[in-house]
C-alpha cells in the first residue's frame, strides 16, 4: 500500500496525461483529470480551533464555504455563529461573528447550512414553543438578505442539491411542565428568489385521526395529552440527490417521515423498530457499576433505534440512508419537586401536570416493594398513575433469577439493575393497549396494581445504521462499536497512543471516567456526514460521549467496511477536563469538504465539538493501491 494525497495524484496523474498530448496543441479538448478511488482512507488532525469556552456548546453544526474559505460554526453559548478563516486550515482564526439580533432580541441559531453563496440560519425563538425563523445570509458579506417565519424550534436547515429549497426540521418541543406541546413540521421554503422566500409546511396534522394505526406500526406516539402533530419531533433531514425527497428522523418516536419536497407534504411515517439485544452480535454493556468492560448478549432488553443524524446518499439505482442511532428520552419538569411527589407520601403524590420523565433505571422498576419506596426522589408521576410497581417476565428473565413476584438478581448493579430504560413500553398490555395488571404475587389480576414487562427498551441502538428509501432495515452494526472500543487495535489521542479499553465508555465531561456511559446509551454516536472520494462513499460518524470519529466505506450498503477511528482528546484523566488543554471532547456536527472546494487542496473534515468548544480540522489521507 502506498499513502497519498488524493488531489496530488490525481494532478501527477493529469499532468502524465498532459505530457502524452492529451491536452497539447494538437489536441485542444481539455483532458479531465482521472476519477482517483482510494482503496481506503483515514484521518489525522490538521489543525483547530478553541472558543475557550468549556461545556457550553461553543461549537457545534459546521458549514464550509468554498468561496471565501471559511467556515460556519454555530456557538449557542453565544447563540450565534461563529466564521472562521480557514485559508491555512492548520491554523484556523475567527474571523467574525453572524449574530441575529436584528431578527429578535434572544433569538439563538440552532443549525447552519451553506449552498452556493448564500447561509442559511435555523433561529429559535426566545420562548422556544413560538414560531421560529429561516435566515438566508449573503457568504461573501455576511450581510442579512431575508428572514421568513417557521415552525416552533427549528432544530436543523438544509439545502436540497439543485438550491431550491430550505428545509427545516421544526421539533416543536414542549414546554418543560409539559402545558404546551406545539406541532412538530418541516418548513418548505423556496428560495429561488433569496430576498422574498416562499414557506409552505409539511405538518403531522394529516396523521391525527390515524394514531392507532400508527401506534400499532410502533411509532411512539405517548406524550402527555398530545396529538399526533403535537406528539412528532423532527429532529435531522437528509435529501436525495435529485431533491424530490425529504426522509427526516423523528428521534423520540423512533421513526421516519417520508416528504414529497415539491408539494411540502409528509407522505408516510414509518416506524423503525427495535434492535434485539438478546442475540448474537448484538450485545452491550449495560453496568457502570461493575468495574469491568462486559459486552454481552441480554435476552429481553431491546433497544430502540431513537436516530439523530441522517444522511442519504446513491448506490446503485438506489438512494439509501445512514443514521446514527443516538438514542434520546423525554425528560421534562426534571428540576420539579412537585413532578416527582412529596419523600414519603404513600401513594406518591407526584403531580403529572408538572413534567413528563419517561426514563428510570431498571432496578428502581422492578423493586419487589414497589414504586413508592422512591417518592420524592426520582419516581415520574405518571409511571405512578399507571400502577404501585412492576415485575418481570420470569420465563423471558429466568437467566437472572426472576420468579413470579421477585425479580431475583435481574436487579443487581453488576446485572440489569444499572440500565436506564423508558417504562412507557415493554409491559403487557391488552388488544386495546391497556396495561394488563398483576398483583404482588405475579398472578394476573384485574385487581392488582403491578405492571409486568415483557421486554425492557432501551434508548439508542450504540450503532449506526443503514436503510432502503423505503425505510426498511439494510444493515446495522450491532455491537461492532463498543466491541472496537473494548479492543486491543482501538488507540485514543492524536498519536494514537492511548488504549481505548483504559475509558471504555467514558463520558465526554469527566476524567478516568471508565464506563460511566455504560448504562445509558454508551458511546452515544450522534453526528455524521458522508464523503464522496472518487466511486467510493465514506462515513464519518461522531461519538459523543466516548468522543471520536469512527470512519467507514458504505459504498455497499450490505457490507460496510471499518477505516479508521480518530480521537483527539488528549486528556483522560484530569477530573475537571475544563482546567487543562484535553483537547477535543463532544463531536456534534459534521462536514466534509472534497479536495476541488478545499483551502489547500486536499480533503477535509470539520468537526464542531460541544463539549471543548473546539472546531477540530482533520486531513482526509487516501491509499492507494501499489
Amino acid at each position: 500500500m502506498a499513502t497519498w494525497r488524493l488531489l496530488a495524484t490525481t494532478t501527477v496523474l493529469a499532468t502524465a496525461l498532459s505530457a502524452c498530448g492529451g491536452d497539447s496543441d494538437n489536441d485542444p479538448t481539455p483532458v479531465d483529470p482521472p476519477v482517483i478511488t482510494p482503496e481506503s482512507i483515514s484521518l489525522q488532525l490538521l489543525g483547530r480551533y478553541k472558543s475557550g469556552q468549556f461545556d457550553a456548546s461553543a461549537a457545534e453544526i459546521t458549514a464550509y464555504h468554498a468561496g471565501t474559505k471559511r467556515a460556519f460554526v454555530v456557538n449557542a453559548q453565544k447563540g450565534a455563529v461563529d466564521v472562521l478563516d480557514l485559508s491555512d486550515p492548520a491554523n484556523p482564526v475567527h474571523a467574525d461573528t453572524l449574530t441575529t439580533e436584528s431578527i429578535g432580541e434572544g433569538t439563538v441559531v440552532n443549525s447552519v447550512a451553506v449552498h452556493g453563496d448564500l447561509v442559511a440560519l435555523a433561529v429559535e425563538a426566545p420562548t422556544k414553543t413560538d414560531q421560529g425563523h429561516l435566515a438566508l445570509y449573503d457568504a461573501s458579506t455576511l450581510q442579512l438578505i431575508s428572514t421568513t417565519s417557521v415552525g416552533a424550534q427549528p432544530d436543523m436547515v438544509t439545502f436540497t442539491p439543485n438550491g431550491q429549497y430550505v428545509l427545516l426540521a421544526n421539533e416543536g418541543e414542549p414546554s418543560d411542565d409539559y402545558s404546551v406541546d406545539p406541532e412538530g413540521s418541516i418548513s418548505v421554503v423556496d428560495i429561488t428568489d433569496p430576498a422574498s422566500p416562499q414557506e409552505n409546511t409539511a405538518d403531522f396534522t394529516g396523521f391525527d385521526d390515524r394514531k392507532d394505526e400508527l401506534l400499532a406500526a410502533g411509532v411512539r406516539i405517548y406524550g402527555p395529552g398530545a396529538s399526533v402533530a403535537m406528539d412528532l419531533e423532527p429532529e435531522y433531514i437528509a435529501v436525495s440527490t435529485d431533491s424530490g425527497k425529504a426522509w427526516v428522523t423523528l428521534q423520540e418516536n423512533n421513526a421516519l417521515a417520508i416528504v414529497d419536497i415539491a408539494g411540502a407534504k409528509v407522505t408516510n411515517i414509518v416506524a423503525l423498530g427495535a434492535k434485539d439485544h438478546g442475540e448474537d452480535g448484538n450485545g452491550l454493556d449495560v453496568s457502570d457499576d461493575d468495574g469491568a468492560i462486559n459486552i454481552t448478549t441480554w435476552p429481553g432488553v431491546k433497544g430502540l433505534y431513537l436516530p439523530d443524524a441522517i444522511a442519504a446518499y446513491p448506490s446503485g439505482d438506489a438512494t439509501y440512508l445512514v443514521t446514527a442511532n443516538e438514542g434520546d428520552a423525554r425528560a421534562w419538569g426534571e428540576d420539579n419537586a412537585a413532578y416527582f411527589g412529596t419523600e414519603d407520601a404513600v401513594p406518591c403524590d407526584g403531580d403529572v401536570t408538572q413534567g413528563f420523565v419517561e426514563e428510570w433505571r431498571v432496578k428502581h422498576l422492578v423493586h419487589a416493594n414497589g414504586f413508592d419506596r422512591r417518592c420524592g426522589d426520582d419516581l415520574p408521576a405518571h409511571l405512578r398513575a399507571l400502577a404501585a410497581g412492576a415485575l418481570l417476565n420470569p420465563e423471558t428473565f429466568s437467566y437472572c433469577g426472576a420468579t413470579a413476584g421477585d425479580p431475583g438478581t435481574c436487579r443487581d448493579d453488576e446485572k440489569l439493575g444499572r440500565l436506564n430504560i423508558t417504562w412507557t413500553e415493554g409491559y403487557r398490555t391488552d388488544e386495546a393497549g391497556n396495561p394488563v395488571m398483576f398483583n404482588e404475587q405475579g398472578l394476573e389480576d384485574a385487581n392488582g396494581d403491578r405492571l409486568m414487562y415483557d421486554n425492557l427498551y432501551a434508548f439508542g441502538g450504540r450503532s449506526f445504521s443503514i436503510w432502503d428509501e423505503q425505510g426498511a432495515l439494510v444493515w446495522d452494526s450491532g455491537d461492532a462499536i463498543e466491541q472496537f472500543l473494548a479492543g486491543d487495535e482501538c488507540m485514543l489521542g492524536s498519536n494514537r497512543d492511548i488504549p481505548c479499553k483504559d475509558f471504555f465508555n467514558s463520558n465526554h465531561d469527566e476524567g478516568s471516567a471508565l464506563e460511566s456511559r455504560s448504562d445509558n446509551k454508551g458511546p452515544e454516536p450522534e453526528g455524521l456526514t458522508i464523503g464522496q472520494i472518487g466511486d467510493k462513499h465514506f462515513l464519518f460518524l461522531g461519538l459523543e460521549r466516548m468522543g471520536g470519529i469512527l470512519v467507514y466505506d458504505i459504498t455497499d450498503p450490505a457490507a460496510p467496511i471499518f477505516q479508521d477511528y480518530l480521537n483527539t482528546r488528549e486528556d483522560w484523566t484530569t477530573e475537571d477536563p475544563s482546567t487543562v488543554e484535553a483537547g477535543d471532547l463532544g463531536p456534534e456536527g459534521l462536514v466534509f469538504i472534497p479536495a476541488d472546494q478545499s483551502p489547500n487542496e486536499e480533503a477535509l473534515l470539520i468537526v464542531g465539538n460541544e463539549v471543548s468548544g473546539t472546531t477540530a480540522i482533520y486531513r482526509v489521507e487516501s491509499k492507494l493501491a501499489d
